[in-house]
């Protein structure tokens, strides 16, 4: 446990960092999981739709620093193949 009183700040405001970051983090998943169920679905027309928020999400994530940008990309380029693979 943290002994100075910097070291107990610290310890705050890392927990506080960790929240917002793991709500970021549990936003971007939330409409990856909607796309993806989208394209289980087979509706070609909301899946476009849901992958352009979850595109948008997750880049927001990038710019908060908890994804890294190549990651993203990769995320982003796997939702939009199978969103163009739908018949």
């Amino acid at each position: 446990m943290a002994n100075t009183k910097s070291a107990k700040t610290k310890v705050r405001v890392i927990d506080r960092k960790t929240a917002i970051n793991k709500a970021v983090r549990n936003r971007y998943r939330t409409y990856v999981k909607k796309t993806e169920l989208d394209i289980v679905n087979n509706s070609k027309l909301e899946a476009q739709a849901s992958v352009k928020i979850a595109e948008a999400e997750i880049m927001s994530a990038v710019s908060k620093g908890i994804l890294h940008k190549n990651t993203a990309a990769r995320k982003v380029s796997r939702l939009v193949k199978k969103v163009k693979a739908i018949n």
